[in-house]
């Protein structure tokens, strides 16, 4: 038998010194040098979550866009929610979608609004006849050297996009989710290593790591799935709509044992993973990604 191939993970995606660039909020991946890889061409599904109908928030870009690529080529529908500006993102991602012959739904909206929130939902469950699996990822992170320069309208901004935004979103879904279902939200390194310029958005993703638990052991007993996955540094619109400074942007993910930020399409497996049956024992759980740095 031949020898397998190998992936060397050091030198499988560029390495920093990347080159400087910035964009408006909340940014857009196909105008990023270079393009993150969301597993557009790697992902090759298995037929995990045949049948399953997922609602993706941050589905245009990012770890969201990563998952559902990976859901539509293991046989799910997915309904993806966006903010308007990112369009042009979200419209690939529905021809991915579609190209493996899933329902796709795009539904652009600000989830800072409790309202959309609850219609993001109903329009999801109609639209893909119910719904079994909810990915909370969108977030908003921005940079700040001092705790003084970030302003009230700031902070409220990070609170509504990465804390109250998954407890109206989920709250809509759970009368829609039967036993088997799961809900997978986004946590973060951040959650364990705070950076100093991240005050808002990393005690977001605290509250994100430990929600995540508590629900779990609220919804455990109804047979529902609560788990989280935890990047650590991976190339996403969010650091070039002002997540990261320019000098750290440069040197974005160097600091890792690979030496480099990790890509979108590094984990969309594991999203996958906390979604299929076969997980079935995993509830409470944070799963990192975090190329050998950070927790957990």
């Amino acid at each position: 038998m031949a020898a397998p191939v190998l992936d060397d993970p050091t030198k499988k995606y560029p390495k920093p010194p990347y080159k400087r660039q910035s964009q408006p909020w909340p940014g857009l991946a196909s105008k990023m040098e270079p393009r993150p890889d969301h597993g557009e061409t790697s992902y090759k599904g298995s037929g995990r979550l045949m049948g399953r109908r997922a609602l993706i928030t941050g589905g245009d870009s990012g770890m969201g866009r990563a998952a559902a690529i990976a859901f539509a080529r293991e046989g799910a529908d997915v309904a993806i929610n966006y903010f308007p500006t990112e369009e042009s993102d979200a419209q690939e991602v529905v021809e991915f979608i579609k190209a493996e012959g899933r329902v796709a739904l795009a539904i652009p909206g600000d989830i800072r609004e409790e309202k959309f929130c609850k219609e993001l939902v109903e329009r999801a469950v109609q639209g893909l006849g119910g719904l079994d699996i909810l990915v909370s990822n969108a977030a908003r992170q921005q940079s700040r050297e001092s705790i003084a320069e970030v302003s009230s309208e700031d902070f409220d901004a990070t609170m509504k996009t990465n804390i109250y935004a998954p407890f109206w979103i989920i709250k809509a879904a759970l009368p829609h989710l039967k036993p088997g279902s799961a809900i997978i939200g986004t946590a973060s390194e951040q959650a364990y290593d705070p950076s100093p310029e991240l005050y808002d958005y990393a005690q977001t993703k605290a509250a994100t790591m430990n929600y995540v638990k508590s629900l779990a052991k609220q919804l455990g007993p109804k047979g529902i799935r609560v788990n989280a996955v935890a990047p650590g540094p991976i190339w996403t619109p969010l650091q070039v709509a002002g997540g990261a400074s320019m000098e750290k942007l440069e040197q974005f993910g160097s600091q890792t044992p690979l030496g480099r930020p990790g890509q979108p399409a590094e984990l969309g497996s594991i999203y996958v993973q906390l979604a299929a049956s076969d997980a079935s024992f995993a509830t409470g759980q944070v799963y990192g990604s975090a190329g050998g740095s950070g927790q957990p």
